[in-house]
C-alpha cells in the first residue's frame, strides 16, 4: 500500500502525483486555446472601420469645409469637361482680403474635393486682383502660420500647395515677407531630404530670393 517504489539498487522514486501530472499535461490540455485567440485577433485588425460605420459622417467638419458650407467663401467650383474653375460670386477686387485670404490660406489644409481645388484657386486668384500687394501685407502675421501648417503636412499634395502658395505670396509682397521666412525654413529644409521634392524646393528657395532681394 506504500507509494514509493524500492528499487533493487536500494533508491526509493515517487511516482509523480496527480497535482504534478497535470502541470506536465497542461499546455497538452490548453494547446487549443491558442489556436482559438489569434483567429479574433486579425479579423479585429481587417476592417476596423465596422466598429463604427457611422464615424465618418459624425465627425464635425474642418473649419473651412463648415465656412464653404454656410457661404462664407464667394466662389464655387465650376466642374469643366477639360478643366475645372472658380466661378465668383462678385468681382474678386471687390472682395474683403480679411478674413478671406486668411481663409483660403487655411483651407490649403484640406485632403477632401471640392476644397482642395477651391483653397487652392481661390488663395491664387485673390492675389492677383489689382492693389493685392497692398491688402496682403497687413495679413502676412495670419498667413504665414496657415501656410506653415500646410508645408508641415504629412500629405505630399497639401505640401505642394503649400509650397506654391508660399512663392505666390511672395511674387505678391516681395521683401514684406523676409521678416517671416525664419518661420517657413524649418519645413522645407526637411523636405529636401526627399527626393521627389529636392529640385521644386531648390527652384522655389531661388524664387523666393529673387522676390525678397538681398536680404532674403
Amino acid at each position: 500500500g506504500s507509494s514509493v517504489v524500492r528499487m533493487s539498487s536500494g533508491i526509493q522514486i515517487k511516482p509523480k502525483t496527480a497535482v504534478q501530472k497535470s502541470k506536465t499535461s497542461s499546455p497538452l490540455a490548453s494547446s487549443p486555446e491558442p489556436a482559438v485567440k489569434p483567429q479574433s485577433k486579425p479579423s479585429d485588425k481587417l476592417n476596423p472601420k465596422t466598429i463604427d460605420p457611422f464615424g465618418a459622417y459624425s465627425r464635425p467638419p474642418s473649419a473651412f469645409a463648415a465656412i464653404y458650407a454656410k457661404g462664407g467663401i464667394p466662389c464655387r467650383l465650376v466642374h469643366g469637361s477639360v478643366k475645372h474653375r472658380l466661378q465668383w460670386e462678385c468681382l474678386p477686387e471687390t472682395v474683403p482680403f480679411d478674413p478671406l485670404l486668411v481663409t483660403l490660406a487655411e483651407g490649403l489644409r484640406e485632403t477632401k474635393h471640392p476644397y482642395t481645388f477651391v483653397s487652392k484657386e481661390g488663395f491664387k486668384e485673390l492675389l492677383t486682383v489689382e492693389g493685392a500687394t497692398e491688402k496682403t501685407i497687413p495679413l502676412l502675421p495670419r498667413l504665414v502660420p496657415a501656410l506653415k501648417a500646410a508645408l508641415a503636412h504629412s500629405d505630399d499634395k497639401v505640401f505642394g500647395r503649400g509650397l506654391d502658395a508660399l512663392l505666390q505670396l511672395s511674387a505678391v509682397v516681395g521683401p514684406a515677407l523676409n521678416d517671416h521666412l525664419k518661420h517657413l525654413l524649418t519645413n522645407l529644409s526637411r523636405r529636401l531630404m526627399d527626393k521627389k521634392f529636392r529640385e521644386k524646393i531648390t527652384v522655389a528657395l531661388q524664387k523666393l530670393e529673387q522676390y525678397g532681394g538681398k536680404v532674403s
